[in-house]
């Protein structure tokens, strides 16, 4: 499959990037979907702007919600939309800061950005304005502004998480047109895989925590169902370690699962694609995993 932006086998370069961004239409509201709802959350949580994109300050704010810290409580971070297209990572925390979080108060010490990368939720993207994943920038000297936000939104609450949950999708649209775009900017051949139908989790190969993993996935098979490994007994190129389980080396890559050194981590990822599921479904999901891993982090404490 060629992409229609760049020379094959050639890594972009400016002038590529720039006409990959002309290329981008807005096709949702981050205001209508996402700030809409977060207004209609403000007397319930106290809620922190900790920055604002470049492209569109005004447009692009970007916000988290805290509950009323305690002293001596644990501490949990719940992130959405790191890749804005990932639409369940981000109703899916919002659903949860409207239903679900209130449970947690005097339990647990809550911080949720729902929305990390705005732009993209509204171009349907994985990538940033300059064509970079946010989710392989969560480094030192971050490429990504909306990475290097939210890690200096972590840093600033001083405390040591116990737990992060990050919130994903896989969809079709990886297939169709993002892992195309990934290969034609790094210059390389496009090489087809498969999509997993089902909910899974991504842990730490260097903190893998089995049992946590394995709680996470029994609550939320509950709500939906959980994707198979592939004939090679793999989901998207890696070993299915325990049922609904990969592993990745979250710190070595980048991802934001990484950016709190907690015992507890997880990456959720579900299908809305899947004709076994329905938007509300994947939302659900989503919602019954933080719920999980919030109650396994209780156990712990």
């Amino acid at each position: 499959m060629s992409y229609p932006i760049g020379t094959p086998g050639t890594p972009w370069g400016d002038a590529e990037k720039l006409a990959w961004f002309n290329s981008r239409d807005i096709k949702r509201s981050y205001a209508g979907e996402v700030l809409n709802r977060i207004d209609a959350l403000k007397a319930q949580f106290n809620w922190q702007q900790y920055g604002a994109l470049s492209l569109d300050a005004a447009k692009f704010p970007l916000w988290a919600a805290k509950n009323n810290w305690q002293p001596g409580l644990p501490c949990a971070l719940v992130t959405g939309g790191v890749h804005g297209y990932e639409t369940s990572g981000v109703q899916g925390a919002l659903d949860f800061l409207e239903h679900s979080a209130k449970d947690y108060q005097g339990k647990v010490n809550l911080l949720v950005a729902p929305c990390v990368s705005p732009w993209a939720y509204e171009m349907i993207h994985r990538w940033n304005p300059k064509a970079v994943d946010p989710n392989r920038s969560f480094v030192e000297n971050s490429p990504a502004e909306e990475s290097a936000a939210l890690m200096a939104l972590v840093a600033s609450q001083g405390v040591q998480f116990g737990l992060h949950i990050d919130l994903h999708e896989t969809t079709d649209s990886d297939e169709t047109e993002f892992r195309p775009a990934l290969a034609a900017r790094d210059g390389k051949d496009y090489e087809p895989d498969g999509i997993p139908d089902g909910f899974y989790l991504v842990g730490d190969t260097e903190n893998p925590q089995p049992e946590f993993q394995r709680f996470v996935i029994a609550a939320v098979e509950k709500v939906t169902h959980i994707a198979p490994p592939d004939s090679d007994g793999k989901i998207i190129g890696s070993e299915v370690v325990q049922h609904g389980v990969i592993n990745y080396p979250l710190h070595k890559l980048g991802l934001c699962a990484s950016i709190t050194g907690a015992k507890l981590t997880t990456t959720t990822e579900v299908y809305p694609d899947s004709p076994k599921a329905t938007a509300e479904e994947c939302n659900a999901a989503q919602v019954a995993a933080i719920c999980a891993a919030l109650d396994y982090l209780l156990t712990q404490n």
